[in-house]
């Protein structure tokens, strides 16, 4: 596959259904997890180039707390997850009950407290683990993720972290938006799936798409 940002409606679908089955699995974990319901749902996954990563989050500049893990495996690839910092307390709050945090606009250092990248790492492997089983299943495949690692920066820094830990990847990540739910509350947070050179290939391949 020469261009993979022309892919086919059925490999498009394939790949959101993917996620669908994922996030639908994450929702069940973390509702486990903290005794009542949480709805994790994909309004689009889509293919964009590496480059846009950090304007679809909202810029280089834009704060956000970041999770990363690389998946080893036949189909390596690297798992990244953004949330903007605004969010992060009500992100806490949502999923578990409070944040003891308290956001200081006029503090670029303003830092979380081990418990809260405790919990924002438990949610990166949440999400992280339910896709890669989804994917797992479908491919017949097994992946093996690392620990994940969380900093709070600006976008491109976090960026820039990842492209270097990870070193030869492709020029493109699949992107799946997230929104989490629950007693009318809802974020966004934004999953991407970012392969090495013929990973995607593969991928589909495998799906027998």
């Amino acid at each position: 596959m020469k261009n993979y940002f022309n892919l086919n409606e059925l490999q498009l679908d394939a790949l959101k259904e993917i996620s669908n089955i994922g996030v639908g699995n994450a929702a069940t974990s973390l509702s486990m997890l903290i005794g009542r319901e949480v709805k994790l749902t994909v309004p689009k996954a889509t293919l964009a180039p590496f480059s846009k990563i950090v304007e679809i989050i909202g810029g280089a500049e834009k704060e956000v707390a970041g999770g990363y893990l690389y998946v080893n495996g036949d189909i390596p690839l690297g798992i990244l997850f953004f949330i903007p910092r605004e969010q992060i307390p009500r992100l806490l709050d949502l999923l578990y009950g409070e944040t003891m945090i308290k956001v200081d606009n006029n503090n670029h250092g303003d830092l979380l407290n081990e418990i809260q990248v405790s919990a924002l790492k438990e949610i990166v492997n949440i999400l992280a683990g339910s896709y890669l089983n989804s994917l797992g299943i479908l491919t017949n495949q097994v992946f093996v993720p690392s620990v994940p690692a969380l900093s709070v920066d600006m976008a491109g820094a976090i960026l820039g972290q990842v492209l270097q830990s990870i070193g030869n990847v492709s020029d493109y990540a699949l992107i799946i938006e997230n929104v989490f739910s629950a007693e009318g509350e809802q974020i966004n947070g934004y999953f991407f799936l970012i392969p090495e050179p013929e990973t995607l290939d593969s991928l589909l391949k495998s799906i027998g798409v």
